[in-house]
């Protein structure tokens, strides 16, 4: 069935993440795993404009992607979140939680939805980094207000420059549905073939 492109968007959910491994100029990823609890997801657009001037005007102009960066806010970062990506460790005895300055944050695809008028979007961005969530929280009074976690995401190109992949109104279904069973990568961007490979 032909789907209609979106007029205005909004909802953000299904968020997702998906442990990342570059080896040899190749990357992978592990399953994705579902993180309950969106909030709110802001990412600029980053890169810079260089001009080159010649005969007296801008005569050429370069313009670099840069990725995205900004912050992701969730209802609270799951345990399996912390151990995967900023290597908190489980102990095994006691099951408790440590965290160490010796562990090395994982980079990770970001998967997302965003809904809107007239159908959803399904996002993943290949190369992210994310800061360790904030602690905090306030004494409850008469209500009782959630506090959020929140991590300063910063997305980049893979080593082949792709930065983001996401659905379109044309996207097939088989597509959509295989979304959050691996991470979406293009067969053959040259001949503008794709799809959804097990990539792990």
């Amino acid at each position: 069935m032909a789907r209609k492109e979106n007029r205005v968007q909004f909802n953000l959910k299904n968020v997702a993440y998906a442990v990342l491994t570059q080896t040899d100029g190749t990357a992978s990823w592990e399953p994705p795993v579902k993180v309950p609890g969106a909030v709110t997801l802001t990412l600029d657009a980053e890169g810079d404009v260089t001009p080159f001037y010649a005969d007296g005007i801008a005569y050429y102009q370069a313009i670099a992607n840069g990725g995205y960066s900004g912050s992701l806010e969730m209802a609270r970062y799951p345990d399996k979140m912390m151990q995967d990506i900023w290597g908190f460790i489980l102990d095994d005895t006691d099951k408790v939680m440590l965290e160490s300055a010796n562990a090395e944050p994982k980079p990770f695809a970001l998967l997302y939805q965003i809904d809107g008028d007239a159908d959803n979007q399904l996002y993943c961005l290949y190369n992210c980094s994310g800061t360790r969530p904030g602690i905090g929280s306030t004494t409850n009074t008469n209500t009782k207000e959630p506090q959020t976690q929140t991590s300063n995401i910063s997305a980049s190109a893979l080593e082949n420059g792709n930065v983001l992949v996401r659905t379109t109104a044309q996207t097939p279904d088989n597509v959509r549905q295989a979304w959050y069973t691996a991470v979406y990568v293009p067969k053959d961007a040259a001949s503008g073939e794709a799809g959804n490979e097990e990539s792990n």
